[in-house]
């Protein structure tokens, strides 16, 4: 690869820091739910956290990002 040229797949920094932010957010998320006193309703929002982020894993769009539809 020619210096200066990146791969086709690489993000933009805008791109980098949005995913840098998402991921900050699952996290706090996850170590929320650890402070759920009940073992059932830890695993329902774990579950669910995680389909919610699966679901929107390919979002693109900074609005959608920003504010996701419920």
């Amino acid at each position: 690869m020619a210096a200066g040229r990146l791969p086709p797949a690489a993000l933009t920094l805008k791109q980098f820091l949005r995913r840098q932010q998402v991921l900050q957010l699952y996290r706090k998320i996850l170590r929320a739910i650890r402070e759920v006193p009940a073992e059932q309703d830890r695993r329902y929002l774990r579950d669910w956290a995680r389909e919610e982020f699966k679901r929107n894993k390919d979002a693109t769009e900074e609005v959608r990002i920003r504010n996701p539809p419920l």
